[in-house]
């Protein structure tokens, strides 16, 4: 399928930090996606969790799942604009490779460890961890990825962490967080098909879970529209496959809104190239109507799933795992692997160590390290 005017063409890349031979039969944005698939964070993220712990079912989303439903969404749309798939895919699977063990509380945690030594973002240790952290080539640290990809993984930054980065690569992938302009639109795509993926699976999970009921998902319009018009459709459908063919028509929905008003976006501001698309301002976008509505679900689950008790109390026990894990190692920097050890910036090199944990990695050296087992 031949590219927007607008997309990202590989053959226009910025080319990667280290100067490699291309290869011959597959694109900068394939190799980059193939050098991500291939990597050891990615393998982690299949132990990684979202809302719930990996200890708590077999059923509920990871990072992994999480980021193939991201690519999947992602890509979907992207065919129907013309925008780079291969790019978007990159992008959507690296996205979550810098997260923490046990979801949002490991990061909260890490990055209050980290307070007075620059804190911690995990869409910045993503970063790291293509740039530095990945160890697979002779030549080089980190996985050697194209500037669009580094581009569209740098989802969010703080401005001194942006500077940082410009500092040590002037025009780089920081440069935009200064300047207040955009990244490429399938870096911006892949941002709001995140959005709708954990948006949707969390409803599934809490669902599962028992921590929400359909019933209280009916006092959310975005929801309870779809599952209205599916009772309707199919009268004697009940429990899970009303669940999930409800979440399948809302997605779907989405989907097609964003398709529409993207389009819609893109024809107003008339972006001849991608350089053009990225100063052109926010161009993947929700229709106003469904902006709204989607907020509205997601303060329905900040309320009722993030915050229930049961995810409260867990979480808040993650949180004392991480804590003393990183006090532990700042202890005796020893306890953690010699290629960390080594390293003259330990508090950086103990957030990076435990940053690549898996949830059951962490619980157990928990464990072995103070005879306490938090987890169970």
């Amino acid at each position: 399928m031949s590219l927007a005017r607008y997309a990202c063409d590989p053959a226009q890349s910025r080319g990667r930090r280290h100067a490699e031979a291309p290869a011959p039969t597959r694109t900068h944005f394939q190799r980059d996606r193939d050098r991500i698939v291939h990597s050891t964070a990615f393998r982690r993220l299949v132990y990684k969790t979202q809302v719930f712990l990996n200890h708590e079912g077999d059923l509920f989303r990871t990072r992994l799942t999480h980021s193939l439903e991201v690519a999947q969404l992602a890509r979907s749309i992207a065919r129907a604009l013309a925008l780079n798939e291969d790019l978007v895919e990159a992008i959507a699977l690296a996205h979550d490779l810098g997260h923490t063990p046990f979801g949002h509380a490991g990061q909260d945690a890490l990055d209050d460890c980290m307070k007075q030594r620059g804190g911690f973002e995990h869409n910045l240790q993503s970063l790291r961890v293509v740039d530095e952290l990945e160890e697979r080539y002779p030549a080089f640290n980190g996985l050697n990825l194209t500037f669009e990809t580094r581009e569209g993984i740098l989802k969010h930054c703080s401005r001194a962490n942006a500077q940082r980065i410009e500092d040590e690569q002037p025009n780089g992938v920081g440069r935009r967080f200064l300047d207040r302009t955009q990244p490429s639109l399938e870096a911006q795509l892949c941002n709001l098909a995140d959005e709708i993926a954990y948006n949707a699976h969390d409803i599934d999970d809490g669902v599962r879970s028992g921590l929400i009921t359909i019933e209280q998902l009916q006092e959310v319009d975005l929801f309870e529209t779809f599952r209205a018009d599916t009772a309707r459709d199919f009268p004697q459908l009940q429990g899970r496959r009303l669940l999930y063919e409800s979440i399948r028509r809302m997605l779907s929905a989405q989907v097609y809104d964003v398709i529409d008003s993207t389009r819609a976006a893109i024809e107003a501001r008339a972006p001849a190239n991608a350089a053009e698309a990225r100063l052109a301002g926010p161009l993947v976008m929700f229709s106003e109507g469904m902006r709204n509505q989607s907020a509205v679900l997601k303060r329905f689950l900040l309320h009722n799933l993030y915050r229930h008790p049961q995810v409260m109390a867990m979480t808040g026990q993650a949180k004392q795992v991480v804590r003393e894990l990183f006090a532990a190692y700042m202890e005796d920097p020893r306890r953690m692997p010699a290629d960390f050890t080594a390293r003259v910036d330990s508090p950086r090199a103990v957030a990076d160590y435990i940053a690549g944990m898996t949830d059951r990695f962490a619980a157990r050296e928990h464990e072995r390290m103070t005879g306490r087992k938090l987890l169970s």
